[in-house]
C-alpha cells in the first residue's frame, strides 16, 4: 500500500521556530562552543561501554556463582541502553563528533547492540524525527495490535488489559531487532527508496546486515558457547540482558511521545498538516525529570525530547543549556512545553495513558 505524502504548513506567522532558531545559535556563538560532543560526552562513552563490557568479560573469564551472572547479565543490560541513548543515538544523529569517521565508528556500535545502523537512521532520523506521532508514518508509536498507542488505531477487547501487559512487552523490543525486526525493515525500507542520506546500494545494505549479524551471534552466543557454557546458560543470559535493555529503551520512548499531554495529529485528505513542523514537535513530545542529573546522564538527554526533537542536530550534553531558551521562547508564542517534573511522575501519566487507550471507543 502507497504511503499518503505528507507535508506541514509552511505558515509560520509569528516567525516563531526563527525566533528560537537565532537564540540557540546566538548561544553557541556567545559562548564559542560547538554543537557536538565535549569531553563530558567522551567521559559519559567510556562509562557506558565499561558497563557493557565489564560484566561479559568478568562473565567469560571468571568461575562466578550464578546469582552474580545474572546481576551481570542485568548489568550489561543496562549498557547496552546505556551505550544506545548516549553514544549510538548522538553518533547516527551526526553530533557525538565534529568528525564523520568518529560519528561512523562510534554509530556501528548499534551492530553490537543487535541493530542495524541504516534500518535505525531510517525509522528514526527520517521517519520519527520528521512524521513524529503521525499514525501510519511514525513507526515508534506503531506495535501491532497487540498494544494501541493511538486513538486512531483499531480498538480490540483485549486492549482493555494493556496498562497491564504493556510494560511486559516492551522488554522485546531488542530481541525483536536481533532476530526479525532488522530483516524486515531492510526489505520495506529498499522497496520504498527510503534511506538518510545517500540510498544504499541493496547488495550492500543486505551484506552488511548479514555481517552484522554473524558478529553480534559470534560475540553474545557463539563465544560464550566455545568457553563451555551450557546452551540454556547461553539463552537464558541472553534472554536477561535483552529484556533489561529492552524494558529500558522502550520505556525512555514512549515518556517522550505516548502521553497525556502530548498529540497524535493527523493530516487532511491532501496531506497537509495543520502546524509547521517545528510547532508540530511541541505538540507530540513531552520532558521527563529536568532536574534529575543522574537520569540526564544515564538517558543520553532524552528526558529532554523537546529539545532533541527540535535540535537534533546538537549533541545531547547542550540540552541543559538550550532548555531554558526553548522554554521561554515557547512560552513567549503560547506554544505548548510539555513536561513531568519526575520519571515517576511521567511513568504514572503514561500507565494512565495506556488505561486511556485501552478503554473502548465511544461511538461518534
Amino acid at each position: 500500500m502507497t504511503k499518503q505524502t505528507l507535508s506541514f504548513s509552511r505558515t509560520d506567522s509569528t516567525k516563531f521556530f526563527r525566533t528560537l532558531n537565532k537564540r540557540v545559535n546566538d548561544y553557541f556563538k556567545e559562548n564559542n562552543i560547538k554543537r557536538t560532543g565535549n569531553w563530558k560526552l567522551y567521559i559519559k562513552a567510556i562509562v557506558m561501554f565499561t558497563l557493557l563490557l565489564g560484566p561479559l568479560v568478568l562473565i567469560l573469564t571468571v568461575n562466578l556463582p550464578a546469582w552474580a551472572q545474572i546481576l551481570g547479565m542485568i548489568l550489561i543490560g543496562i549498557g547496552i541502553a546505556g551505550v544506545g541513548m548516549n553514544v549510538m543515538h548522538d553518533a547516527n544523529h551526526g553530533t557525538f563528533s565534529s568528525k564523520k569517521w568518529v560519528n561512523k565508528l562510534m554509530g556501528s556500535s548499534i551492530h553490537i547492540l543487535a541493530g542495524n545502523d541504516y534500518n535505525w537512521k531510517v525509522q528514526h532520523n527520517v521517519l520519527h524525527h520528521t512524521y513524529t506521532n503521525i499514525q501510519g508514518h511514525d513507526e515508534d508509536i506503531e506495535a501491532g495490535r497487540i498494544i494501541r498507542f493511538s486513538e486512531h488505531t483499531k480498538w480490540h477487547k483485549f486492549h482493555k488489559y494493556q496498562k497491564y501487559y504493556a510494560f511486559l512487552l516492551y522488554g522485546l523490543l531488542t530481541v525483536n531487532w536481533a532476530i526479525t525486526t532488522d530483516f524486515k525493515q531492510t526489505y520495506n525500507y529498499l522497496k520504498r527508496k527510503l534511506s538518510y542520506g545517500e540510498f544504499p546500494n541493496p547488495a550492500t545494505q543486505w551484506t552488511k546486515l548479514i555481517i552484522g549479524k554473524i558478529i553480534y551471534y559470534s560475540i553474545w552466543v557463539v563465544l560464550p558457547l566455545s568457553l563451555g557454557f551450557a546452551w540454556w546458560q547461553v539463552l537464558i543470559g541472553f534472554l536477561i540482558m535483552h529484556y533489561t535493555a529492552g524494558i529500558i529503551l522502550s520505556v525512555i520512548f514512549q515518556l517522550a511521545h505516548v502521553m497525556p499531554n502530548t498529540e497524535m495529529p493527523l493530516p487532511n485528505e491532501d496531506g497537509s498538516m495543520k502546524n509547521t513542523w517545528a510547532i508540530h514537535q511541541l505538540f507530540t513530545t513531552s520532558n521527563f525529570s529536568p532536574k534529575s542529573w543522574l537520569v540526564e546522564f544515564y538517558t543520553g538527554g532524552l528526558n529532554r525530547q523537546v529539545e532533541h526533537h527540535l535540535f537534533s542536530n546538537i549533541s545531547h550534553v547542550h540540552y541543559s543549556k538550550i532548555a531554558k531558551i526553548v522554554k521561554e521562547t515557547a512560552h513567549e508564542f503560547s506554544l505548548p512545553y510539555n513536561e513531568y517534573k519526575t520519571f515517576w511522575k511521567a511513568i504514572s501519566e503514561h500507565y494512565n495513558q495506556l488505561k486511556a487507550l485501552g478503554e473502548k471507543p465511544e461511538l461518534a
